[in-house]
């Protein structure tokens, strides 16, 4: 019996070398989530300045003392950041070796490299600028969005690599579905970069009750609680559009994923409000749109593919 089970095991066809690099590619993306998770907890709990005014060394060594929780909480997610960048990296040579000039998944593996440096060089600037912490300042404010549509950059270049490796197909650009597609995906950043500000003001301007943050927003008593404001009306209309969409090429199946991601989003997105914030319900609700996020370029990849495969017949 033994036997036969290692004669069974032995027969089974093993991964060619581009299902394992799919399988790669779906893993550093998923690495690089919980990286951008890891983050959000370094905000929310204010442990950004958990290593001082120090990077990449941790209050100026390399393995720090772990007297104080916030130093524990950011350099941990300044490990798993490393981690993610050397995956990244790595990636990308093995692909830049397999695949000839031209290629797709050279090119998103490009872009997946030059995303992930341009984060790791916004994170290090915010540490070395003392923007972090309880800084409020204007710059802060700018640099969290920016930071926020980076990430989504890298997000975006990893799922259309996985994607390619995956199904050997190639995205063609200009159908009838192009021009909704990239009105919706701007919708999504512009979502992303004013929560962003919104989860900056959050962790800044606490509020004890659901009545004392409204009375701070409408009292404009800080710019960050004043845009505060803006994000629940353009989540409103980001949702609404990017549903009719998704709804328009229902039968597709990242768009039925798409739909789902929006109502459970918004679910969450009122729980934060009437929660205040908890760091539970921010690292949910980050997740999600991350999750969204990737499931909308699936969705944009998936249409292109179609139409290109239509235009050649």
């Amino acid at each position: 019996m033994v036997g036969s089970e290692w004669e069974t095991r032995r027969s089974r066809p093993s991964l060619s070398p581009v299902t394992a690099l799919a399988r790669s590619a779906w893993a550093v993306l998923a690495l690089n989530i919980l990286t951008i998770i890891g983050g959000t907890v370094v905000r929310a709990t204010g442990s950004g300045a958990g290593c001082g005014q120090h990077w990449p060394a941790c209050h100026g060594e390399l393995i720090p003392g772990f007297d104080e929780v916030a130093t524990l909480i950011e350099f941990s997610h300044r490990v798993v950041s490393g981690l993610a960048l050397i995956a990244v990296i790595s990636l990308a040579f093995v692909i830049r070796r397999r695949f000839a000039s031209g290629a797709s998944a050279r090119r998103w593996a490009f872009w997946s490299v030059i995303a992930i440096l341009g984060e790791a060089a916004i994170g290090a600037w915010l540490v070395l600028a003392e923007l972090v912490a309880d800084n409020d300042s204007v710059l802060r404010a700018i640099s969290v969005p920016v930071h926020l549509v980076m990430t989504f950059v890298l997000l975006g270049s990893l799922t259309l690599l996985g994607w390619t490796l995956t199904t050997g197909r190639e995205t063609h650009w200009g159908g009838p579905h192009t021009r909704s597609f990239v009105i919706g995906g701007v919708g999504l950043l512009v979502l992303g970069a004013t929560g962003a500000v919104t989860a900056l003001a959050d962790t800044l301007f606490p509020a004890e009750s659901l009545a004392e943050g409204i009375a701070a927003d409408l009292a404009a008593e800080h710019f960050l609680t004043t845009l505060r404001v803006i994000h629940p009306f353009v989540a409103v209309g980001v949702a609404w559009y990017v549903m009719w969409f998704a709804n328009r090429v229902r039968d597709q199946r990242a768009a039925r994923f798409v739909s789902m991601l929006v109502l459970v989003q918004f679910v969450v997105g009122l729980l934060n409000i009437v929660f205040l914030t908890p760091i539970w319900s921010q690292v949910v609700h980050l997740l999600l749109a991350d999750l969204l996020w990737v499931s909308w370029v699936v969705l944009g990849a998936d249409l292109m593919a179609e139409q290109a495969v239509t235009t050649e017949a």
